[in-house]
């Protein structure tokens, strides 16, 4: 599966062209108003641009021309918008709004169902197969549109904000539901949590006025922002790898210890990353004793004043750039500098570790 996307809209000041590749998944991010909505309901049919051209596995979704105005309708698409609200069909029980997508593409009933069934397994949600939506909770209910999207079986499942109206106890759970069953499904997920970037998405394309403003791999692009929405977001640092003991330890042989608060822990040895913020790194010109800690050893590579802070931005020579917030004074003391050796500090306590 691949999808080739261009397309001007003149009253929203709309002029993208982007890239999805086979299973990949993107996140959309960018302020309001800058163009992810309008991407997504481009994509899905329901917003017609005034030109472009736009491909799916090879199959056209549109072509808008002077010559040509081809137009498929959303149906036909393969694609599935999840939106913030779940949308599920009041009426129906919760299998029968899952095995909805499947019958209406042709399947026999005994096929949707069975499909149905996979897909509530799969999210969490089996158990209330028999309820009607009334019955559910938020979150329950967004896990439920979930295994409705995906038992349609889209070539491409677009994702709008599907954090963004459930409790924030909620959230984290969902959050990792939809890390495990987007592993093989192209998807790109509009969001303003850097969290659902990080651990969601392979790639990121920042969206301003109407236009790409950047688009890379997500790692590199929150490591070196081009744009000020992108720098102003970029600041957790990450470290992903496999999950032992309480760590995760990335293929280069870095270690990172924490806590574990999002839903249960990772099992040993499956993906896992480590997240925590640079106010919650201390820098030291020698390593620490006292209370558990991550130390490690970095040389600094950037300083930047942000007000009263300065952001110290380093390489710990094993391909990660880590950044700390401190005091003026701070720096003023450990005479800080482009170049300078010294050691990264950071309690476990203070690192978040998720399933990925």
């Amino acid at each position: 599966m691949s999808l080739q996307f261009a397309a001007k809209l003149a009253g929203r000041k709309f002029d993208a062209e982007i890239e999805v590749g086979a299973g990949e998944r993107v996140a959309i991010l960018g302020h309001n108003g800058s163009g992810k909505s309008t991407l997504l309901n481009i994509l899905a049919g329901t917003l017609r641009p005034d030109s472009g051209v736009a491909t799916l596995d090879g199959k056209r979704l549109f072509e808008l021309g002077a010559r040509r105005r081809y137009w498929s309708p959303p149906h036909t698409r393969g694609i599935a918008l999840l939106a913030q609200d779940p949308l599920l069909f009041p009426h129906l029980r919760v299998i029968d709004n899952v095995a909805f997508g499947p019958r209406v593409s042709g399947s026999t009933r005994t096929a949707a169902y069975a499909k149905a069934e996979k897909w509530l397994d799969e999210v969490g949600v089996a158990e209330f197969a028999g309820r009607k939506p009334s019955q559910l909770s938020g979150g329950q209910a967004q896990r439920v549109a979930i295994a409705r999207a995906l038992a349609a079986e889209p070539k491409l499942l677009l994702l709008d904000e599907p954090m963004a109206a459930l409790d924030v106890s909620v959230a984290p759970l969902l959050r990792r539901v939809l890390g495990r069953v987007l592993k093989e499904q192209a998807a790109m997920v509009v969001t303003h949590d850097l969290l659902d970037a990080l651990l969601l998405s392979e790639r990121i394309i920042v969206m301003d006025q109407g236009k790409v403003a950047e688009s890379g791999a997500t790692d590199e692009v929150l490591r070196h922002p081009r744009t000020r929405f992108t720098a102003r977001i970029a600041g957790l640092n990450l470290i992903r790898g496999d999950y032992a003991d309480g760590s995760v330890i990335d293929g280069r042989g870095l270690a990172v210890e924490g806590s574990v608060r999002d839903g249960e822990a990772p099992t040993a040895g499956s993906r896992a990353a480590a997240v925590f913020s640079p106010a919650a790194v201390s820098i030291f010109l020698e390593p620490p004793g006292g209370s558990p800690r991550n130390n490690l050893r970095v040389t600094i590579a950037e300083l930047e004043p942000r007000g009263d802070l300065v952001r110290v931005r380093s390489d710990d020579h094993r391909g990660h750039f880590i950044s700390a917030d401190i005091t003026l004074r701070s720096v003023a003391g450990l005479d800080l500098y482009p170049g300078r050796e010294v050691t990264y500090s950071i309690k476990a306590a203070e690192v978040t570790i998720y399933a990925i």
